[in-house]
């Protein structure tokens, strides 16, 4: 049995067999100028949906994550040959929502590994869409490189009807390939838009315009060609003062999410769990309900740090001081980013002691 599957890409028909081959549609990439050394890049593939498989072409939103290996994907966009130099590698094979801190450190190790390569220009992680803003962030904050790194996802599988991974990834390697794209930042490229990945974020979950920036993209890719409009104002990568080379283990940071007639015990909860700091998703601008100030202050006078974010979906923006008073209580807000985010940071600066003090000045600059 063959399925037809459609992308963007109106020329380009990928088929896929029972047996799991692949094979693409006419060639559209744009190729470098004639005696231009086309440059390397390597895509480290850790599953997701971008390599999922549906029953049939219908199934768009059920199907199974992290069934193509990367070497399939590769075969199937053979475009890709006109951009780059194109190698993969398999660092997991897992839906996203399995990732854990001990497979961030190691994706990151890799990734900052590849990138000392002199001959490697560029790097791709192909990544499910439930976590790829977390991973997109943390590899903004402890790969220490200029050099292009690109998170790319799907929001349908390679099977599905109007399959989005196979332009998403062509784009993605374009980006990896682009000396315009070096010193930028991780990006993320999904539906033709270039995202930080410092606040890329997942905003729906069945459509292929899933992930939005509440500042905006960074730019776009049309047709094998980059068009940026903005730049990250936020420290990262070449200019961290993180180093994946000397993180081991990230420690515990737990999420206990606001809402109305919420519970405090979460809190004790996520300090039984061995949590070194709680990241507050309060309401509104990280509000505090009356009831749970107490509880903690209590935490925090334990050492543990205190962050409040906000569950607000887009655009959420918490300010010190205000809601609660955060100087008196010793807590850190969380400026821009959403809990999840948040988690990221808090866990890459307690790798290292904190003051609160620092803490909050690592939010204000990241």
């Amino acid at each position: 049995m063959k399925l037809v599957h459609l992308t963007r890409r109106a020329a380009c028909v990928l088929l896929l067999s029972a047996a799991g081959g692949l094979a693409a549609g006419p060639a559209l990439a744009q190729t470098p100028p004639p005696g231009a050394a086309k440059p390397t890049v390597v895509i480290v593939a850790t599953g997701g949906t971008i390599a999922g498989a549906g029953a049939s072409a219908l199934n768009s939103a059920t199907y199974q994550a992290a069934k193509v290996p990367v070497d399939q994907l590769i075969a199937g966009l053979p475009e890709l040959s006109s951009v780059a130099n194109v190698r993969g590698e398999q660092a997991f094979q897992i839906a996203s929502e399995s990732f854990t801190n001990d497979k961030l450190v190691t994706l990151g190790k890799r990734v900052s590994t590849l990138l000392k390569d002199p001959a490697v220009s560029g790097v791709v992680v192909t990544h499910g869409t439930d976590t790829l803003e977390e991973t997109s962030f943390f590899l903004n904050l402890v790969v220490r490189t200029d050099k292009p790194i690109v998170v790319v996802g799907s929001m349908r599988p390679g099977s599905a009807m109007s399959a989005d991974g196979m332009l998403n990834l062509y784009d993605a390697v374009v980006l990896a390939a682009s000396p315009s794209a070096k010193g930028k930042g991780v990006l993320v490229a999904m539906n033709d838009d270039i995202l930080s990945g410092r606040d890329a974020s997942k905003r729906v979950n069945i459509k292929t315009s899933a992930f939005s920036s509440p500042w905006g993209p960074l730019g776009m890719v049309v047709e094998g060609k980059t068009y940026w409009f903005r730049t990250l104002a936020k420290r990262h990568t070449a200019g961290s003062e993180f180093n994946i080379d000397e993180i081991e283990a990230l420690p515990e940071v737990a999420i206990v999410y606001g809402s109305g007639s919420m519970n405090p015990a979460l809190y004790d909860a996520a300090v039984q769990g061995g949590a070194k700091a709680i990241v507050h998703a309060g309401t509104g601008n990280g509000s505090v309900p009356n009831y749970a100030v107490d509880k903690l202050k209590a935490i925090r006078d334990k050492g543990v740090m205190i962050v409040r974010s906000t569950r607000v979906g887009e655009g959420g923006f918490v300010l010190r001081n205000a809601e609660q008073p955060d100087d008196k209580y010793d807590w850190v807000v969380a400026h821009d980013l959403n809990p999840q985010k948040a988690k990221i940071l808090a866990a890459v600066a307690l790798t290292r002691p904190q003051t609160t003090a620092e803490l909050q000045r690592i939010f204000w600059e990241y």
